[in-house]
């Protein structure tokens, strides 16, 4: 009875890593053929015989983005479209600019945890559990400081100093994608229906329409 145990476990430990995030890859590497015109989950490899450093290779992560938006923020994503080379490692970086009080709105990355280090500043961050305990974790950050977001929740950044700040993020995945929370529920095309929306968060339709404004 103790082996059956045993097997399942196993068994059951094997199927959540198939499926806890990108596929592994096979092969020492798979640079993205970036021109293919054939769709598969990630991109075609291109022939490894043709591979150059530069596949390897990003420059740039060092130079200040423009925050001058609505929120203050900006970032700097280095995928696997940025740099083939990532492609079915499973891994990629950002750089994350913040203006003073500048915030990265509450949003998601449905397929990545995110490692998150602060190089000059001071932030305010934080991510939300999942239903139904909805607990916020947060925590002040200085330079140097590291905080983690799980995969799939929302969590968010806020620069609470008065200077510009600088993090660099770590993500779990070649292409971690973002859903921008206020952006995905007022920003929808086509809208959202009013009635969806004034149900949800239990306000009145004018309510609503001065939420959608700024994202039209």
């Amino acid at each position: 009875m103790a082996s059956r145990a045993l097997v399942i476990v196993i068994m059951a430990w094997a199927f959540a890593e198939a499926f806890a995030g990108d596929p592994s890859p096979l092969q020492d590497f798979c640079v993205a053929d970036l021109k293919s015109p054939v769709f598969v989950n990630g991109f075609v490899c291109k022939d490894p015989k043709l591979a150059v450093p530069e596949d390897f290779f990003f420059t740039g992560l060092d130079k200040p983005t423009n925050t001058h938006n609505r929120v203050g923020f900006n970032v700097t994503l280095v995928n696997a479209a940025m740099l083939p080379g990532l492609n079915t490692l499973g891994i990629s970086i950002a750089r994350l600019d913040y203006a003073p009080h500048g915030l990265n709105p509450p949003h998601t990355h449905p397929r990545a945890t995110e490692l998150f280090t602060v190089i000059e500043g001071s932030l305010y961050v934080g991510f939300v559990t999942s239903n139904p305990d909805n607990k916020l974790f947060a925590k002040i950050l200085h330079k140097g400081d590291v905080f983690v977001f799980p995969e799939g929740l929302i969590h968010f950044q806020l620069n609470v100093g008065e200077t510009y700040a600088v993090a660099i993020a770590g993500l779990s995945s070649q292409n971690p994608g973002v859903i921008t929370i206020a952006d995905a529920v007022f920003g929808s095309k086509p809208p959202i229906s009013d009635d969806v929306l004034t149900k949800a968060f239990q306000v009145g339709k004018e309510i609503i329409e001065e939420l959608e404004a700024p994202f039209k």
